[in-house]
């Protein structure tokens, strides 16, 4: 399949923007801070390809922490390490941290006139900084809990969940971004990570994310294009959501060559929605995709990433109030 989510030069719909959103392998555009200059201009630019294209998907990296695309005029989101940390003074705390966490996120992201965050971070945190903080926990067990805790509240606030990055960015020493990563752990020790996604699957995490990431145990190819990683998804962990690819821009995914080797390996592996996320690569992208198969119409999995309808984003006083309790949570003693 070769369905497109891509990236856009700035924070206007210029003419390449109008462009590249008509073209009909392109489901949708993900945004980033070139894209954001205040609360108000994003909420109009949204809005603006919503009316130029009401199908469109539209989605942000809003996780908290380190990663957060929506800074000034949004609620500062705290890592999910921070949660996570709670476990060990009572579980019940990490949980209602979560569930607050998970809640502010999709209210306030939607209200922004999003469909989804790529979120949340299923990871096992193990020493990877670029991972890091982002991850809820290093105990699988645990991180498996609290990933499919945000899942159930994330969706049930209207936004569809992505579990990423699967099979597990956390142990890796390398960033995919700026380097190629491999996991050389035996499988037994590999196993132990797929944890947090099996749970958040069975959570109903309507997407998983890929990651740059090769794990010879299991086969030498990264595994956003590895068939064997996929095919573990959908048959061994019973994965029926849509499958999405990390940034091919990103250098972790020049284990497979250029972007053509690129977006036709991932695509060859099954995933559904290829995301390139850099504006320099768009029109490549487009021409390289254009002879490829594509659905006639947007499959189930993909439409299912559409944030509903209901329940509306509630008013920015009651987004506050549950910010508030999430600090009292993460400051009390």
């Amino acid at each position: 399949m070769s369905l497109l989510m891509i990236g856009l030069p700035g924070p206007t719909l210029d003419a390449d923007s109008r462009r590249w959103l008509s073209a009909p392998q392109v489901v949708g555009a993900i945004l980033f801070a070139r894209n954001i200059e205040s609360r108000e201009q994003l909420e109009a630019f949204n809005a603006e390809m919503r009316r130029f294209r009401p199908e469109l998907l539209l989605a942000v990296d809003q996780e908290g922490g380190r990663v957060r695309r929506l800074r000034e005029g949004w609620l500062p989101l705290p890592p999910l390490a921070d949660l996570g940390a709670l476990w060990a003074r009572d579980p019940s705390l990490a949980r209602r941290a979560v569930r607050l966490h998970a809640e502010l996120m999709a209210l306030e992201v939607r209200a922004s006139g999003f469909d989804l965050s790529f979120a949340p971070v299923a990871d096992v945190a193990g020493g990877n900084a670029c991972i890091g903080d982002r991850a809820l926990h290093a105990d699988p067990e645990i991180a498996a809990r609290l990933v499919a805790l945000y899942v159930a509240r994330q969706q049930a606030c209207g936004m569809a969940a992505t579990l990423k990055h699967f099979p597990g960015h956390g142990a890796v020493s390398a960033d995919s971004h700026h380097d190629l990563a491999t996991d050389d752990r035996p499988w037994e020790a590999i196993v132990a990570d797929l944890l947090p996604f099996a749970a958040g699957i069975e959570a109903g995490a309507r997407a998983v994310m890929m990651a740059h990431v090769a794990v010879p145990a299991v086969d030498p190819q990264i595994a956003g294009a590895s068939a064997r990683w996929i095919g573990l998804l959908r048959q061994q962990l019973g994965f029926r959501g849509a499958i999405v690819s990390d940034d091919l821009a990103m250098l972790g995914a020049a284990a497979v060559g250029e972007l053509p080797e690129r977006l036709q390996a991932h695509a060859q592996a099954g995933c559904d929605l290829l995301l390139a996320c850099d504006p320099q690569q768009v029109d490549e992208a487009l021409r390289l995709t254009d002879a490829l198969p594509r659905p006639a119409r947007w499959p189930l999995a993909i439409r299912r990433l559409r944030a509903s309808q209901r329940p509306l984003p509630p008013p920015a006083a009651d987004l506050q109030d549950r910010w508030n309790r999430l600090q009292e949570l993460l400051t009390d003693e």
